[in-house]
């Protein structure tokens, strides 16, 4: 063989072996893992939401503005495109998202196995059993006397799975504050026959894929709109001034039932 067919050999060999080593880098491997990014951004109908300055209508054409918005997320899975779901761990799969902490709204998953991920499925709440364990159990934003505070039902032993408040002109008048606040705070986990207010969300991708890779630099990044005005409005529109609080199982199964609703997906991008 002269010398100019030997070195065509060695070129494509070089060739063929830098091919064999990008097809397995691209391959996926569940036993590596990566990181996907997800972001909440909460806003009220197509407008961002500003606490306590912008004043939003609802449905009825009544005027909100909006002092407070929390809610819970829990119990974290992701869809792969060939269906099969991974189950993020469970200890670490309670959020809190308020509109007052720009930090909460954004959830860091790391440790996920390789894959295209195609949808996510979610609770809104916390479920019944995080709710009845241990007190030790319950720690960062579980914890009653510390993240949870604010969120808690002393008098119920229970989770506020979702708080919005705030003011409006067509709610009764408050003679000792001489307010107009409406004040929806949402929880209950059935237990024993009780009324459920857990949701279970699933939102898919709309066909574009979260691929999460380990040697990416960049984890991919799922954005999500939350609306706060499908609190108020949807299969319940709720009037301010009949129904400007909801603190217990009155009515709560209706606003619930509402903020199923309020997620859909704004964007998913991959670096």
């Amino acid at each position: 063989m002269n010398r100019f067919a030997l070195l065509t050999v060695f070129i494509v060999a070089i060739l063929l072996t830098a091919c064999k080593k990008e097809a397995t880098t691209t391959e996926i491997d569940p036993n590596r893992k990566g990181s996907i990014m997800l972001y909440f951004d909460n806003r009220a109908g197509a407008q961002d939401l500003v606490l306590n300055s912008s004043s939003y209508q609802t449905a009825l054409g009544q005027d909100l503005t909006v002092s407070k918005f929390n809610y819970y997320i829990s119990n974290i899975k992701l869809v792969n495109k060939d269906g099969s779901t991974y189950t993020y761990p469970k200890d670490d799969s309670y959020f809190l998202i308020q509109e007052s902490d720009a930090s909460s709204q954004s959830i860091k998953l790391s440790n996920v196995p390789e894959g295209d991920y195609s949808d996510i499925v979610f609770t809104l709440g916390v479920d019944s059993i995080k709710s009845v364990s241990k007190i030790a159990e319950r720690t960062g934003v579980l914890d009653p006397s510390a993240g949870a505070a604010d969120m808690y039902w002393g008098w119920n032993s229970g989770y506020i799975f979702l708080k919005m408040e705030g003011s409006s002109s067509f709610a009764p008048l408050d003679s000792t504050t001489m307010q107009r606040p409406v004040e929806y705070h949402i929880g209950l986990f059935g237990l024993n026959g009780a009324t459920n207010n857990l949701k279970t969300i699933t939102i898919p991708f709309n066909g574009v894929y979260a691929s999460v890779r380990q040697a990416k630099t960049n984890a991919p990044e799922a954005h999500f709109f939350v609306d706060v005005l499908k609190v108020v409005n949807g299969s319940s529109n709720i009037d301010f001034s009949v129904e400007p609080s909801v603190l217990s199982d009155k009515n709560s199964v209706n606003l619930a039932n509402n903020y199923r609703e309020m997620f859909s997906l704004d964007h998913v991008h991959n670096e």
